[in-house]
């Protein structure tokens, strides 16, 4: 996508992209699959100016498939040549790279689909679906409707069905269950979010200024945080964390013991 906007034929702009990884769907299976919130526009190479896409079209999406479908079966196959794909059950023979060419060949022939289109409500709309899932795993509590040490049962949605049966509720066993949760957990140092062109990391500061500049926007400024209020406790002597005051004697009540229990009260009688 960065080639292409980059292209004077299409855009001749450098452009942004923030993506996000998610992994599953809503039964929790494995679904992996990246959103793309790319703005409307770009820089122009000498960023003397913002160029703006047409209304609601950004790029061809017949040449992004084209292009996509090179790089990534390139890419596949380098990691085949350098013998980092493994496969097992069925596809063992595929470890062959005769066979996995075999495979491949029918993938270089389809056309590559690639849906870019503006969003329905708003971009507002898809910053919020997105910051949902962000930092969250594959399920929220609301949707586990009942659990024990055998089963979990959970709502999900099934997007074949229309209306109101599109709302279901399935049982897993809890080992199910936990392998299911388990495929979502990325391995450590795995970023979910990621910024390219523009809005890269390393000049997204100064590429933001920039375009708020050339689109004449005011830069929001962050209110000031209230002053904390000195933490006049001391730390603990153990531990070293911080205390916090439980309850407050007034300066002349004196500390006394519990009462003691009254002894019990013997009556002689005659």
């Amino acid at each position: 996508m960065l080639t292409i906007a980059a292209d004077p034929r299409h855009l001749g702009a450098r452009i942004g992209i923030t993506a996000v990884l998610h992994t599953w769907g809503s039964a929790m299976t494995h679904h992996p699959h990246v959103h793309m919130i790319v703005p409307g526009g770009g820089l122009a190479p000498d960023a003397s100016r913002w160029i703006f896409s047409r209304p609601a079209f950004l790029l061809p999406v017949r040449v992004l498939g084209a292009l996509f479908r090179r790089l990534f079966l390139t890419r596949l196959n380098a990691l085949h040549g350098a013998g980092k794909l493994a496969f097992f059950g069925s596809l063992t023979d595929l470890a062959d790279r005769r066979a996995f060419q075999r495979h491949l060949a029918p993938a270089r022939k389809k056309r590559w689909v690639v849906y870019a289109k503006p969003p329905f409500a708003g971009p507002e709309a898809v910053l919020a679906y997105l910051s949902r899932y962000t930092h969250r795993v594959a399920i929220s509590n609301r949707r586990l409707v009942a659990f024990d040490a055998n089963d979990v049962t959970l709502r999900y949605k099934d997007y074949r069905r229309d209306g109101s049966e599109r709302q279901r509720v399935m049982t897993l066993t809890a080992n199910e269950f936990i392998r299911r949760f388990l495929l979502h957990v990325l391995p450590r140092g795995f970023h979910r979010i990621r910024h390219y062109g523009l809005l890269a990391s390393a000049a997204r500061h100064d590429n933001l200024a920039l375009a708020r500049r050339l689109l004449a926007v005011t830069p929001e400024t962050e209110a000031p945080e209230p002053e904390a209020e000195p933490d006049t406790c001391a730390p603990c002597p153990c531990c070293g964390g911080r205390m916090i005051v439980i309850e407050t004697f007034p300066r002349w009540s004196q500390p006394r013991a519990p009462p003691r229990p009254s002894p019990p009260i013997r009556e002689r009688t005659a």
